[in-house]
């Protein structure tokens, strides 16, 4: 399957009104359980279905090294991708611990750690060790590019096929905020001091250089997200492809997309511009600390669930938030109408009209 020609089906909006007027036959107030109401109407819209269901969720996580992490725009050095993708597959890392407590199928896939980890839990994938420092050459090329999306599609068609029905796609990859960033200056006439975060803790100095050199990149390369595989190959991330590439695939299927932090919701715009409607299957999860990821909600329209000063990354964000869509779609499911529950609602009393 192309990722040129992804075929994503419109959401499904009369769906959307049936769950909305069954929402306000339940006994309470209408609108009295706030956005949890407004999640379970959505998530309807999404599946197509009156009652959905959202378990059991899947984590799959793309890992991959950034070239530009050589001009020192991270407080972490590039060998700690490799040792955390070790981490991940021990089971010891934040995504870990909330993938657990959520009952996730979990998957991590390197798609371009720059040395080998070799451990039979971690699926390899690698399309190149790392991008090439993207102050100085294309990170990859369009082949490149266009072998992450595939292989990201590819991963969420294989855990639909594990009978997955609710995704959230994380990521690790130091310097990934940078490529995040400079992805994400292209789409806004926001300036970098406004979208620009300390990322793993870089100091006031460092963020002012992690600003100039995405201006360095932005200046060599004028990439253009209209052209989205060659905006991509000049500014992007292995790891950011593949994430891409498994929200359409998880789109293209109606399953529910619950995104994490600014890595994620980047990847979310990147999806966009193959597939405008992709979003339209996509929950934000949680708003990061990162002061990008206020403008990445922003342009795709979303207002998320949680606000918790998270800046992890990884789907832990995401994760976290995973258990309001299981009390969304528990109210649909499981409380009383009205009617079933032979309780005179605002309309009636004693079973007569007003």
């Amino acid at each position: 399957m192309s990722i040129m020609h992804v075929s994503i089906p419109p959401i499904h909006r009369e769906m959307i009104e049936q769950a909305r007027d069954y929402i306000n036959q339940l006994t309470k107030p209408p609108g009295s359980l706030g956005r949890l109401e407004e999640v379970a109407a959505t998530l309807a819209g999404m599946t197509g279905e009156l009652f959905p269901r959202v378990t059991p969720p899947g984590v799959l996580v793309f890992a991959a090294d950034h070239g530009v992490t050589a001009e020192g725009v991270s407080a972490y050095p590039a060998e700690v991708t490799a040792q955390m993708v070790q981490n991940f597959a021990n089971g010891g890392a934040a995504i870990n611990v909330f993938s657990r407590q959520i009952g996730a199928l979990l998957r991590i896939v390197d798609v371009g750690v720059a040395v080998p980890v070799m451990d039979e839990r971690v699926i390899q994938k690698k399309v190149r060790p790392g991008t090439n420092n993207f102050t100085q050459a294309e990170a990859m090329t369009l082949q490149e590019a266009e072998q992450a999306l595939h292989i990201g599609y590819e991963q969420a068609v294989f855990m639909v096929g594990q009978g997955v029905r609710a995704f959230i796609i994380g990521e690790m990859g130091i310097g990934n905020t940078t490529t995040a960033s400079a992805l994400l200056a292209t789409l806004t006439s926001e300036p970098l001091e406004q979208m620009v975060g300390k990322g793993t803790g870089v100091d006031e100095e460092q963020l002012a250089h992690k600003r100039a050199v995405i201006r360095r990149a932005l200046l060599l390369h004028q990439p253009d997200p209209s052209k989205p595989l060659e905006w991509l190959s000049k500014i992007g991330g292995l790891e950011i492809a593949a994430m891409a590439g498994a929200m359409l695939a998880a789109a293209e299927r109606r399953i529910p997309i619950l995104l994490d932090g600014l890595i994620c919701t980047v990847a979310a715009l990147v999806a966009r511009q193959f597939a405008a409607n992709v979003i339209d299957y996509m929950i934000a999860g949680h708003r990061s600390q990162e002061p990008g990821h206020r403008i990445a909600l922003r342009l795709l329209g979303k207002e998320p669930l949680l606000d918790l000063g998270m800046r992890l990354g990884e789907g832990s964000g995401a994760a976290v938030a995973f258990p309001l869509l299981l009390s969304a779609t528990a109210m649909v499911n499981e409380m009383a109408t009205f009617s079933s529950a032979d309780i005179s609602d605002r309309e009636t009393k004693g079973g007569k009209e007003r």
